[in-house]
This record gives C-alpha cells, sequence and structure tokens, in this order.
C-alpha cells in the first residue's frame, strides 16, 4: 500500500529528538513553537502525521490506525538515519511512541509522554465513539466552525473557555486535508496502541508522563496519566499546579523537561 508523503521538520544537531503530535494537532502543537530544544544541542525531528497539516492523506479513510502511525514514526527515523531517539508525543503522539517503544524498543532511547488519553478499559464505549464521529461529521460538513459547534463547551470551568476555542480554531485551520482529519477523527479512536495498561511495565527507557488537571483538560483525565506512570517502571509523573496553565502548553518548560530527559537517556 502506497506510504503518504509526509511533512518533517528537522532542524539542529545533536541527541536525536522526535516530536509527535495529537489527534488534529500539527507538528507546531507539541512544544508551541519553541525552539529551546534546537538550540541547546538537539536534532529536532517534528513531523505532521499522515492527513495533518501539510501532510498527504492515507491511501485509504481507515488508514490512521495506530499501526499506520507507528511505522510513520519508524520510517521517518530510518529515512534519516536515526537508530535510536528520544521520543516526545501529546496524547495520539504519546500513544504512538509507546507503541513503537513496545514493539521496536531499539528504536527508542527515551519518552515525554504528554496528556495520554487511551485508556483499555473505555475503549470503544459508545458514548465516547458517537462524540468522536459528531466531531467528524461536523469537521466535514461545517469546517473549523463546524467542528467547533460539535466538540461543545470545552471546559467545565469558564476561566479557560476563551483560551480552549481560540486554539481549538487555530489547530482545527491549519489542515490542508480537513477531510483527512475527519477521516483521522473516526479511525484513530478504533484503534488500540496497547491491549492493556499492564503492558506498559514491558517499557525499559527513562520515562516521563506529563499529565494535565482535569479542569482546563477534561478529555485527558489525570487518572490516565497517573495510571501510566505507575505502570511504567520509573516513570516520573509531573502535573501543573492547581490553578496554574497546563504544562503541556507551556513550550519551554516543556521543551525544558525533554531535554532533562533525553540528557539522562542518551547523553
Amino acid at each position: 500500500m502506497n506510504r503518504p508523503d509526509l511533512y518533517v521538520a528537522d532542524v539542529g544537531e545533536g541527541i536525536p529528538v522526535v516530536l509527535l503530535h495529537g489527534l488534529t494537532a500539527t507538528h507546531r502543537y507539541v512544544v508551541m513553537g519553541s525552539r529551546a530544544l534546537e538550540r541547546s544541542s538537539h536534532r529536532v525531528i517534528a513531523y505532521d502525521a499522515r492527513g495533518h497539516g501539510a501532510s498527504a492523506p492515507a491511501p485509504d479513510p481507515q488508514a490512521y490506525r495506530y499501526a499506520d502511525l507507528a511505522a510513520d514514526l519508524v520510517r521517518v527515523l530510518d529515512e534519516r538515519g536515526i537508530d535510536r531517539a528520544v521520543l516526545a508525543g501529546a496524547s495520539m503522539g504519546g500513544h504512538t511512541a509507546l507503541k513503537v517503544a513496545l514493539e521496536h524498543p531499539e528504536r527508542v532511547g527515551g519518552l515525554v509522554v504528554i496528556t495520554p488519553a487511551y485508556e483499555p478499559e473505555t475503549y470503544l464505549g459508545a458514548g465516547s465513539l458517537a462524540r468522536w464521529d459528531a466531531l467528524s461529521d461536523g469537521l466535514r460538513e461545517g469546517g473549523v466552525e463546524g467542528f467547533v459547534a460539535a466538540y461543545g463547551e470545552p471546559s467545565a470551568d469558564p476561566a479557560w473557555r476563551e483560551t480552549l476555542l481560540t486554539v481549538l480554531r487555530q489547530r482545527i485551520g491549519a489542515h490542508e486535508h480537513p477531510g483527512a482529519v475527519a477521516d483521522a477523527l473516526r479511525a484513530v479512536p478504533r484503534s488500540r496502541p496497547f491491549d492493556q495498561i499492564e503492558q506498559l511495565a514491558a517499557v525499559a527507557v527513562p520515562t516521563v508522563v506529563v499529565a494535565d488537571r482535569d479542569e482546563p483538560d477534561p478529555g485527558h483525565p489525570l487518572a490516565v496519566g497517573e495510571a501510566y506512570a505507575a505502570t511504567i517502571p520509573g516513570a516520573r509523573l509531573l502535573v501543573e499546579d492547581p490553578g496554574s496553565s497546563p504544562l503541556a502548553w507551556q513550550g519551554g518548560r516543556l521543551s525544558a523537561i525533554i531535554a532533562e530527559l533525553a540528557a539522562e537517556a542518551l547523553g
């Protein structure tokens, strides 16, 4: 099957770090535009996942499964002659990084798993899938505003409402192929990066889990991040202070976390 062309940014020199974004985002939404990593002896590879940003759509509407996403990540490493890298991924990107760490451990030197959301016990829940399908339909039929309308109120805390709505519009408006993102919105939630949380006990590289509190980011439950960190041997859990902006939104601080992990893993 044909593999889609991916938009890849490859900058800097030093320890290789690959940034992997979440569903509906682009490569700019991992460290939020921060250039601290590439300025501090890191080779930073950031790419748009298939169908997202400037990357081409998948050859099949169903080909946005984690097996497809993991194969793309390995291909990005192969094409750049990178044997081992630190992987830093947000949400879908974090799940993809974990899949590669479990299936190709020799390619992964360290992990920063940011705001994980996949929870095997609730996987394929009817209510969850209905919401993802509604977001897909909203985007396909109504573009950015259709997606935002389907999303509804982004947070139970009104203090975060305007910020979250602004980010949603910016993210969704950044794609050259919105129909492909609509396909991904149906396919990714129906795919498993791994079967059981207990499998994460096989991860054998330095790992940091960056979780968010539920008030600003209920779509990435703090309890999921806590479960990942408790299962991965030696993993550290980092969470922002109550009432503070999530660590996942702070590109500079997140870059420092990744750099520290990279020094430990491959330095």
